[in-house]
């Protein structure tokens, strides 16, 4: 069982920055693939970013460029560092933990991410 935490919500005026934090409970770094997704009000969760063990990163196409995932394996965490944020970037932002081969999945409780003026 893998418990996340994620923290860094909160408001931010278009154009602005913000980190959010991933912490896990357990060892991330031998097998996991993290991820960031996020879920804007009204609509499905969708893949923002996602980084493996090896740190082959992989961005939906509406942030790349913009934001970058990184993970801290000694300290398991993970991070996603958002820049240049628009309001479409308004969502509840959620780690993922998964086990490519267990297939075990977890998530985070979710950080609101608000931006607007």
């Amino acid at each position: 069982q893998v418990q996340l935490v994620e923290s860094g919500g909160g408001l931010v005026q278009p154009g602005g920055s913000l980190r959010l934090s991933c912490g896990a409970s357990t060892t991330i770094n031998s097998i996991y693939l993290m991820s960031w997704y996020r879920q804007p009000p009204g609509k499905q969760r969708e893949l923002v970013a996602s980084i493996t063990s090896a740190d082959t990163t992989n961005y939906a196409g509406s942030v790349k460029g913009r934001f970058t995932i990184s993970r801290e394996n000694a300290r398991n965490l993970v991070y996603l560092q958002m820049n240049s944020l628009k309001p479409e970037d308004t969502a509840v932002y959620y780690c993922n933990a998964r086990n490519p081969i267990t297939l075990s999945n977890y998530w985070g409780q979710g950080t609101q991410v608000t931006v607007s003026s």
